[in-house]
């Protein structure tokens, strides 16, 4: 048996032990467990239209967290962006939907959801709105009415062209960059 200290002399590893066997002794409620640790809510599969592979995507994503990107059409400040999707914000409150919302750039910001499984219903509101350029979502690009002509369409899958104009340049330049060291100097 453990020698019996005096609780002043405990340190953080005495006390991490003496909060485990706490919390194994305690009942934890299912709705105060982390999101992690939570059994998934069972699917009801008669729900399911094969149609439409976003019903599986709602059911799947419902009672976990989840993010999306929402993208602010013209060009404007990080200021104007954060005025415009909390006037979005805003209006999902007041529709009972809980939005957090971060702003990541001068026209981008992230959306997260508490539940998932509204992220479609959502995501439908937000591209209906004049300045949203497109809506990301699982992967997903989806235009909004403030899109340019080029970027109205169908949804898409988001293209990767950034990394290849990156390996464009790199081997336009016709400098040889790799991560060897070498014994000779290049001048510039």
């Amino acid at each position: 048996p453990p020698k019996k200290k005096d609780i002043r002399d405990y340190n953080d590893a005495d006390m991490a032990r003496l909060l485990e066997q706490w919390e194994k002794d305690d009942d934890i409620e299912e709705g105060d467990l982390p999101e992690h640790k939570r059994p998934p809510a069972p699917i009801d599969f008669s729900k399911i239209d094969p149609g439409k592979p976003e019903s599986i995507l709602k059911l799947t994503k419902k009672g976990k967290t989840l993010m999306m990107f929402v993208t602010v059409s013209g060009d404007p400040t990080e200021k104007e962006t954060e005025e415009i999707t909390s006037l979005w914000q805003g209006s999902l409150f007041n529709a009972n939907y809980d939005v957090q919302r971060f702003i990541v750039g001068s026209n981008r910001a992230i959306f997260m959801l508490r539940d998932g499984g509204y992220a479609w219903e959502i995501k439908d509101f937000l591209i209906n709105q004049e300045r949203c350029a497109d809506v990301t979502l699982e992967g997903q690009v989806y235009p909004g009415k403030g899109a340019d002509g080029n970027e109205k369409g169908k949804n898409k899958t988001k293209p990767e062209k950034a990394k290849k104009k990156k390996d464009t340049e790199k081997k336009s330049n016709g400098i040889k960059e790799d991560n060897r060291a070498t014994n000779q100097r290049e001048e510039l």
